[in-house]
């Protein structure tokens, strides 16, 4: 059988394109990976480290295909965790975790974002009003009313830190929890609340207009471990292997998010890869990038967890009724690797 030299030439191009495609398939984690399903807030950069680890090809290398599903609520990411329609989860550490986890539901792998000295997290605010009342530090609060996002959330337990810091009793306090973060902004800028715990990212434009007061950053105040990775019990049992590639290439992305940002003493300070890792996030998170290098958050450089914090968190939320059982550090912290 004899072949034209367009038909030679057609069959070498449809050859050199189907490399190509499995070429790209393999590099950037696709029908050749594992895939996981990792859940997250609608956040600004504390979710640099799975988007650069995705960018820079850390997944791909340990043959895993990471999707990414975003969320408006950290309850609904623990949810989605627990019935399998997620793998794996960056997210805050709440009550409603640790209930699910005293249940033998979830596990935590790894570390995610904490509070931390000259990190902007989660900022402490007050109305216009109460400041000229006299509002104008924490020691200020008792009797004051306090917008948060919800109970059991980071803002209520910043704000039980603040207490056991400063010396007002929580009981005095009226807690608003307004279900959601710009809700609690927009109590604080209205007056209606007299004080507000919220991420710094809903106050950027109120803070810098002066509708409201910030009396401090809950990082330099009262640091604690604010999030963590997490998986199902289940899963951990089913895919530990997998969990386990998955959390070394977390690592190397969070490594290269943590010496972007954090400077001696494991201060704030922008390094020679910070455009690099900003364009990564702006990209991959819609923010623009002055409102992602505003509120950068501090994440341990190996991406360890500040076990002490957690059983003091659990002890706390026990101590306000909102966890019942037992859970102990040694049972829902597990170690996948160095």
């Amino acid at each position: 059988m004899r072949f034209s030299r367009f038909g030679i030439l057609c069959s070498a191009l449809a050859n050199w394109c189907a490399a190509v495609v499995l070429a790209l398939c393999w590099n950037t984690g696709g029908a050749f990976g594992e895939v996981v399903k990792v859940g997250m807030l609608r956040e600004g950069a504390m979710t640099g480290p799975i988007f650069i680890a995705k960018d820079k090809g850390y997944f791909a290398a340990e043959g895993i295909d990471c999707r990414v599903v975003t969320f408006d609520a950290a309850l609904a990411v623990t949810v989605a965790v627990v019935s399998g329609d997620l793998d794996v989860a960056a997210t805050g550490l709440t009550a409603g975790f640790y209930k699910l986890a005293s249940e033998g539901a979830l596990r935590i792998i790894a570390g995610y974002g904490r509070e931390a000295p000259n990190f902007h997290a989660q900022a402490f605010v007050a109305s216009k009003r109460a400041y000229a009342a006299g509002l104008t530090g924490p020691a200020a609060l008792g009797g004051r009313t306090v917008a948060i996002s919800q109970l059991g959330g980071s803002s209520h337990y910043s704000l039980g830190l603040l207490a056991a810091k400063y010396g007002f009793d929580l009981k005095t306090v009226q807690v608003l929890p307004l279900q959601s973060n710009p809700n609690a902004a927009t109590a604080v800028i209205g007056g209606k609340a007299d004080a507000g715990i919220i991420p710094g990212r809903y106050l950027r434009q109120a803070l810098e207009r002066g509708d409201v007061e910030l009396l401090g950053w809950i990082g330099d105040m009262v640091p604690w471990q604010l999030g963590a990775l997490i998986t199902s019990t289940k899963r951990l049992n089913d895919e530990r292997d997998v969990l386990a590639r998955f959390v070394r290439a977390y690592r190397k992305g969070v490594s290269d998010y943590h010496d972007a940002f954090t400077g001696p003493g494991e201060r704030r300070q922008d390094g020679p890869a910070a455009p690099e890792m900003l364009a990564i996030l702006a990209r991959d998170t819609g923010n623009p990038v002055a409102a992602l290098e505003a509120t950068i958050g501090y994440i341990d450089r190996d991406g360890r967890l500040d076990v002490a914090d957690v059983a003091r968190q659990i002890a706390w939320y026990k101590a306000q009724h909102l966890l019942t059982g037992t859970l102990s550090t040694d049972e829902l912290v597990v170690s996948l690797g160095p």
